[in-house]
C-alpha cells in the first residue's frame, strides 16, 4: 500500500511569519489606544509677563512631613482647603495659591492638592520646597 506523506515546508515559507507580524501589528495598535496620559495641564505665565500680586491676594498652604495641610497655623483637611480657596476666588478672582511642601511629605498629597487647585480653576499657583533647614527653596510659578 502506497501512503502519501505530507511534505513539510521549509523555512523559506513566509506565511507563518507574516501571520505573526500581522497579529503583532494589531496587538500594538490596540495597546496604543489604552495608553492615556494623565498629566496636569496648567497655564504657565509668559516669559516676559509681569504680573503684580498683592499680599492680600495670597493664600499660603503648607504640607508638613506627614502630609497634613496647614493653613494659617492650623491643620485642615483637603475639603476645608478647597472651601477656603473657593471662597478666596469668589471674593477675589486674582487670588494666588502658594503651597510650601516639606521634603518628607508624601508625593500623593502634593498631587492631590495640585489636582484640587486645578479643579477650582486657580489662575496663579506656586509651590516651593522646604529644604532640610526648614527654609523654602525655589518656586515654580
Amino acid at each position: 500500500m502506497n501512503l502519501r506523506r505530507k511534505h513539510r515546508k521549509g523555512p523559506d515559507d513566509s506565511s507563518a511569519s507574516s501571520d505573526i507580524a500581522f497579529l503583532l501589528i494589531i496587538y500594538f495598535i490596540v495597546i496604543a489606544g489604552f495608553n492615556i496620559n494623565k498629566g496636569f495641564l496648567m497655564n504657565l505665565p509668559a516669559k516676559d509677563s509681569s504680573r503684580l500680586i498683592l499680599k492680600e491676594d495670597l493664600l499660603r498652604f503648607e504640607l508638613d512631613g506627614t502630609g497634613r495641610i496647614v493653613f494659617q497655623g492650623e491643620v485642615v483637611d483637603r475639603n476645608h482647603a478647597e472651601q477656603t480657596i473657593k471662597a478666596g476666588i469668589g471674593a477675589n478672582p486674582n487670588i494666588a495659591v502658594i503651597l510650601t511642601v516639606d521634603g518628607e511629605a508624601p508625593w500623593q498629597q502634593v498631587v492631590s492638592f495640585v489636582e484640587s487647585a486645578q479643579k477650582l480653576s486657580v489662575d496663579s499657583f506656586s509651590f516651593t520646597m522646604k529644604d532640610a533647614s526648614g527654609e523654602s527653596g525655589g518656586s515654580v510659578p
